[in-house]
């Protein structure tokens, strides 16, 4: 959840800094004292567009951070920081966002820098924020299917996963012989272009680590005489009467004469005698290589010449030479398939046959299960608006298929197009009327019955969606009465789920706050500031009672303020 804001310098709020509780938290004031103000600082805060217009006047920057609890070791929000390499290990994620007033936008997630669409990425999993013209997932059609999909849970999840398997392996054949498939002419340049290509590296005969053994034998020639110099002493301060070697014989020999008197002195005689006969070893092989050594400068220069040639080859093919001959392996394996192009067109399209076929019995299962959950879903969402007294409205869920080209597969007679969610295209329909025919929700629904359908489907994905907090920003605009008294129980009920903050001007909803927050505006000189204080159940019944009524505050009106209060207090419980 959301457990504390800071807003500093942002359009009229010059410094604010909230707490909130898990539950419904309501926010409540004045037309322009500064809620919306709020809610477009959490918006900015997970990734909204921002916009130097809402640097405070006469400030350098706007500053909003948000500090967020997070409970569940599975919620998504954790591999997404993972993934960009943020620690968030303590069950903590803080945003921050500054926004400067020359425009520039600089955001942190746990005191790391990130781009806005990491910021956007890793609020979304957050914050949801609902506005009362927005509604996005339900004007957009293209959200029709996901949404359904997200309904659709584990099972619409396998289903998925069994269909975009074979999909994987569909797109990778029909790449293969749409290549394949390309015009003569490039095809020929194609085979002449990797025939000079491979043929260059064949003639090269590379080996395997031949580049590091020549970059050896070149450093040696090249310190030639620094080498022989350093052998040379080397040998010479082993080898010879009185030198390194003889001493260690002669300690060899005198511990040798004493070895069996004590175990100690045997430790040492068997020490120094291996130290002897390795040492003899190592004068042999200098003086071998000593013996071996030969300044060779035309060897340098063929050393040179070929590790230019390789040089050249890695330019072209490879970092490094096993690239290099990998590259070659490859492009030896599209020369065969080029040459032999109609035996693998012909190969390939049986094989695309077979998996086309295999594809569409996957996709026509994904429809079939969609189709299911879909009745599901139709029946949950008359439920709940017939609790939001829209008990008339029919709503369905209406599916068609997304169509292909005329040498298509056919389904029902339609030539169908494979994408990676299946064949399905889904489009929420509605009739709000009696006698009225099913439309597209986008050009039935007015302002206020969107809202209503929006509440009613977000009552049913909030328990779907992991996400923390929702944000519902005057989305019971348009609505009174009985309706307003219904919206307020939704938007409790949804509470239960997730964290929810809510700016209303219904008294309903006010009601029934879990935290009733007061959003005020004050002159302090000749500057307006906004200002939210928290209200006690005496405060609570004043605010109400201003919503009841406006400005005047009577008996009657404080008694309805706090019947509201008791009818809410005996809901929740």
């Amino acid at each position: 959840m959301l457990a504390e804001l800071s807003i500093k310098n942002f359009a009229i709020i010059e410094s604010l800094s909230l707490s909130f509780d898990k539950g419904l938290t309501v926010l409540t004031g004045e037309t322009g004292a500064g809620k919306s103000i709020i809610i477009d600082a959490i918006h900015l805060l997970i990734g909204g567009r921002g916009s130097a217009e809402f640097v405070r006047f006469g400030a350098e920057k706007a500053e909003i951070e948000g500090l967020f609890l997070l409970d569940d070791d599975r919620h998504p929000c954790w591999q997404k920081c993972a993934d960009v390499g943020i620690d968030a290990s303590d069950g903590m994620i803080v945003l921050r966002r500054d926004i400067f007033a020359n425009g520039k936008s600089v955001c942190r997630i746990n005191g790391k820098l990130v781009t806005t669409a990491v910021l956007r990425d890793i609020g979304a999993t957050l914050v949801d924020i609902h506005g009362q013209h927005e509604h996005q997932e339900l004007m957009d059609p293209s959200r029709h299917l996901p949404l359904l999909d997200e309904f659709g849970g584990l099972e619409a999840a396998e289903a998925l996963a069994r269909y975009r398997a074979v999909y994987e392996r569909y797109e990778e054949l029909g790449n293969k012989l749409k290549k394949l498939s390309e015009n003569e002419q490039q095809m020929a340049h194609r085979l002449d272009l990797l025939t000079f290509q491979l043929r260059e590296i064949e003639q090269a005969a590379l080996e395997p680590g031949e580049d590091e053994r020549l970059m050896e034998e070149k450093v040696r020639i090249v310190n030639f005489q620094k080498i022989y110099t350093a052998l040379q002493k080397s040998y010479e301060a082993l080898s010879g009467e009185g030198r390194g070697l003889d001493s260690i014989g002669e300690a060899m020999r005198h511990l040798d004469d004493v070895a069996g008197m004590d175990a100690a002195l045997k430790d040492a005689h068997e020490t120094t005698a291996n130290c002897y006969y390795l040492l003899e070893e190592v004068m042999y092989k200098l003086r071998d290589q000593i013996e071996e050594m030969e300044y060779d400068p035309e060897r340098l220069d063929a050393i040179e010449s070929r590790l230019a040639e390789i040089g050249q080859l890695k330019r072209k093919y490879g970092a490094t030479i096993a690239d290099i001959l990998h590259y070659a392996e490859t492009i030896a394996e599209e020369i065969e398939t080029i040459e032999n192009r109609e035996t693998h067109v012909h190969e390939l399209t049986q094989q695309l046959a077979l998996v086309t076929d295999e594809l569409l019995t996957e996709a026509k299962n994904v429809t079939a299960v969609r189709q299911t959950y879909a009745r599901r879903l139709i029946e949950r969402i008359h439920q709940e608006l017939k609790d939001l007294y829209m008990d008339k409205t029919k709503f369905d869920i209406v599916f068609a298929k997304r169509e292909g080209s005329l040498d298509a597969p056919l389904v029902d007679g339609v030539p169908v197009r494979f994408q990676e969610d299946g064949i399905d295209v889904v489009e929420f329909y509605i009739s709000t009327n009696v006698g009225e025919p099913l439309k597209p929700l986008v050009k039935v629904a007015s302002g206020g019955e969107l809202s209503r359908i929006m509440l009613a489907l977000k009552t049913i994905f909030s328990k779907h969606q992991g996400v923390t907090s929702i944000v519902f920003d005057e989305v019971d605009t348009g609505v009174s009465g009985r309706v307003a008294q219904a919206m307020a129980e939704k938007i409790y009920r949804i509470a239960s789920q997730s964290q929810v903050l809510c700016i209303s001007h219904l008294p309903q909803v006010a009601a029934m706050a879990d935290t009733h927050l007061l959003i005020a505006k004050e002159t302090d000189g000749e500057r307006t500031k906004t200002v939210v204080r928290k209200l006690n159940e005496e405060e609570k019944v004043k605010e109400i009672g201003r919503m009841i009524s406006g400005v005047e505050m009577t008996e009657l009106t404080k008694r309805h303020a706090k019947e509201l209060l008791e009818l809410a207090a005996k809901m929740k419980h």
